[in-house]
């Protein structure tokens, strides 16, 4: 019996090594993982437009409402950032405010607002990305595409979300003044979209949360949420954006996405 006894537990040691993966991942090699094929999953569309009604709630549940369109430019190279403009229909008061951004990975985002009004186009600061646009709860930063190198991941867990399973991933900006500590991401293990978003301040407190819903796709395989809901947990404020009329690969190249469009971007 004490012969056998080293045998067995080689055997037992060599049982072990085998379970265990020669390379197991780190929660952020799993993170990182998750949110590629995330973002991945929607690569290919070109460019789009899109309709959108922006409803914003106060804290005393009255409510206002503007309608804008969207366009955006996708750039195929995953080290560039994708290019869009916001233009604002209604109301009167501010038609034809523009919003143009160009977004970057570690290098601070471009983006230009103009205002019809004082007929002059204004460049956003890069210290000033993180106020409210146009009064909502979505800041300046947050209209920048959501691209894959802006951000470390780390993998959190997995839990239900509605009728689904989502993978949780942490998800810190790597790039300069950004508005916040880190965020929070729900990604669904189905079609890997983004169904939840929370929000933490630079002091690292809950700031908002953004829910996602209303998923339809497109052309074989492109993914879009048609209700965003934006909750701010510190003022009980909120704004909805409701998308309609998605179009894709419109013909767009980088000339209409330049400062001189926005003069005439109606």
């Amino acid at each position: 019996m004490t012969r056998q006894f080293p045998k067995l537990l080689s055997i037992v040691a060599l049982t072990v090594l085998l379970a265990v993966p020669a390379f197991a991942e780190t929660p952020e090699e799993k993170g990182f993982a998750i949110a590629a094929r995330s973002d991945r999953s929607d690569r290919g569309f070109g460019d789009s437009t899109v309709d959108m009604k922006m409803v914003l709630h106060n804290a005393h549940g009255q409510e206002t409402s503007r309608t804008l369109k969207t366009k955006t430019l996708e750039i195929p190279d995953e080290e560039l950032g994708d290019k869009s403009v916001v233009v604002f229909d209604s109301p009167a008061d501010i038609s034809g405010t523009a919003l143009l951004s160009h977004a970057h990975i570690l290098d601070p985002d471009d983006q230009w607002l103009y205002l019809p009004a004082l007929k002059r186009v204004k460049r956003i600061s890069s210290v000033n990305k993180s106020g409210p646009f146009v009064g909502s709860e979505f800041a300046f930063e947050d209209f920048t595409a959501l691209e894959l190198g802006k951000y470390s991941y780390k993998y959190v867990k997995e839990e239900p979300c509605g009728d689904m399973n989502c993978d949780v991933i942490e998800r810190t900006p790597k790039y300069e003044h950004s508005g916040y500590s880190k965020q929070m991401s729900w990604i669904d293990q189905k079609v890997h979209q983004v169904r939840k978003v929370e929000f933490y301040d630079r002091r690292g407190d809950l700031l908002k949360v953004l829910g996602l819903k209303d998923y339809q796709e497109y052309d074989g395989g492109i993914w879009r949420s048609h209700t965003f809901h934006m909750e701010n947990k510190q003022t009980g404020k909120s704004t909805d954006l409701i998308y309609s009329n998605y179009k894709f690969k419109n013909g767009f190249d980088e000339n209409d996405f330049e400062k001189g469009v926005l003069k005439r971007a109606r």
